[in-house]
């Protein structure tokens, strides 16, 4: 961690100043219940609010008697136990995707062995997993260092604001900013997060 700030305060001192003002770098990954509940959990939370995410989850973790879901779990539960649970059809349809790739041979296990790209690519051939949720993936549950989100709206929009652009930034800007970053891209994206949070805090009465 402090190699990789060291390098992004000497490569670009737009970072360095916000480093300044957020302080040491807290990014942690969370590994707790295998790389399956985590996806199951990520399904859950699209499209709804983080409130009515949780409650679903809690009452599909009581479903299914277990904390962390397991594929064979998923795929237990009948449709209309589900459905009663808070779960779309399509939502039901997605995890159920995810359960059956899982089973049938899904490389949870070895993700940590391939490269950012690779799992992307497995990943989104999951119904209800876009690029995103497998970039987020990658940042949060196996601790890449060097994943830049470029669909990701709050990066967009801190760094519009960090570096005086006028619109949101297509990911080609993105990508230019952010190239004298590597190979510590998250660990930027991390910084400009937290801007959206110390502004947010700010503008408080």
């Amino acid at each position: 961690m402090k190699r990789g700030s060291a390098h992004l305060r000497t490569r670009d001192p737009v970072l360095a100043r916000i480093m300044g003002e957020v302080g040491a770098c807290r990014w942690r990954v969370d590994r707790r219940g295998g790389a399956f509940a985590a996806l199951v959990e990520s399904i859950l939370y699209q499209q709804i609010t983080g409130a009515a995410a949780a409650t679903i989850h809690g009452r599909l973790r009581a479903l299914v008697g277990r904390r962390h879901p397991r594929p064979e779990d998923i795929l237990r539960v009948r449709a209309p136990q589900l459905r009663k649970a808070g779960l779309s059809r399509q939502k039901i349809g997605y995890l159920r995707d995810l359960a059956r790739r899982a089973r049938n041979g899904l490389s949870l296990r070895r993700f940590s062995r391939r490269e950012d790209e690779a799992v992307i690519a497995e990943l989104v051939a999951v119904k209800g997993i876009g690029r995103w949720t497998a970039e987020m993936f990658l940042i949060f549950r196996l601790g890449r260092p060097d994943v830049l989100p470029v669909h990701d709206y709050g990066i967009r929009k801190a760094m519009r604001d960090a570096y005086g652009l006028t619109d949101l930034p297509k990911p080609e800007e993105m990508q230019r900013i952010a190239e004298r970053w590597r190979p510590y891209r998250t660990l930027g994206c991390w910084y400009l997060w937290r801007t959206l949070d110390t502004r947010g805090r700010a503008a408080k009465p």
